[in-house]
């Protein structure tokens, strides 16, 4: 069965006549007649009385032509959409992220690029900040978010944001922190990061600021895992100020008041 034989059936329901079917369609009378011929044969039915100066519709075409119709409206709009798609992008789109897809509104930009893009294949990697700086660099991934001071002079980037971030200690440790300088601070327990990661970068650079390095006895590359420790009285982390404020006021952490590291939340 074919589109041209619905087409050629629904028109001459329509008209009535062969000729004036073959006229609007731009075909022989020959032709439409072997058409709905044909249509008839695979379906197994009479369609169509002929009579002189015209045909009428069988019990059956009457049947059958709302079906016909219905497949000839959703033919129309598969062409449409076909028509619509003509030019838009196309391939495969590799982001990296950064493990933490509320904070970087990740949902939001995949449903939009999606119903923009809707041929393009979206992938995402996750991974440290400093590694999708490189793959972005070499070409490996097409783009991706980033955290740091500021904005990598190896990638174009655009900033969406500064974040805060807070050294946050046990809230038993409270009166302890509270006293203690940079020296020692930097000698209690640290919750840190692997070393590629924004966080465990940012770290570092602030004591190093101070020709010290922090004591750190624990790793982690979970987004929440340094919060959770601190408060869970394990030792001390660098986290975002909105986490420290909460947890300070519910006195599951105490921040130290003399340090306050802000940091670019790009898309490069």
């Amino acid at each position: 069965m074919e589109i041209y034989q619905l087409r050629a059936f629904a028109t001459a329901a329509r008209l009535g006549n062969l000729t004036r079917t073959a006229e609007a369609l731009h075909l022989t009378q020959p032709a439409i007649t072997a058409q709905i011929k044909a249509l008839e044969e695979e379906l197994g039915v009479a369609l169509f009385e002929r009579r002189p100066g015209g045909i009428t519709l069988t019990r059956a075409g009457e049947l059958l032509l709302q079906d016909a119709e219905q497949i000839l409206t959703t033919a129309g709009h598969l062409q449409g959409r076909a028509r619509e798609l003509q030019g838009e992008v196309t391939g495969q789109l590799v982001l990296g992220t950064l493990g933490d897809p509320e904070s970087l509104r990740l949902g939001t930009l995949l449903g939009v690029l999606s119903e923009k893009l809707p041929l393009l294949e979206i992938k995402t990697r996750q991974g440290a900040a400093e590694d999708v700086r490189e793959q972005v660099a070499a070409g490996l991934l097409r783009g991706g978010f980033y955290i740091g001071m500021q904005l990598p002079v190896e990638v174009g980037g655009l900033v969406l944001q500064t974040i805060h971030y807070r050294i946050v200690a046990p809230w038993r440790d409270r009166e302890r922190v509270l006293h203690a300088g940079w020296r020692e601070l930097a000698a209690m327990p640290w919750v840190g990061a692997s070393p590629r990661h924004h966080v465990q970068v940012l770290l570092h650079g602030l004591f190093a600021r101070q020709g010290l390095a922090p004591h750190q006895t624990i790793e982690s590359d979970e987004v929440a895992l340094p919060f959770s420790l601190a408060r869970a009285g394990v030792g001390l982390a660098l986290v975002r100020e909105e986490l420290a404020l909460q947890g300070s006021e519910r006195q599951e952490v105490v921040i130290w008041p003399h340090a306050r590291v802000s940091a670019q939340l790009a898309f490069i």
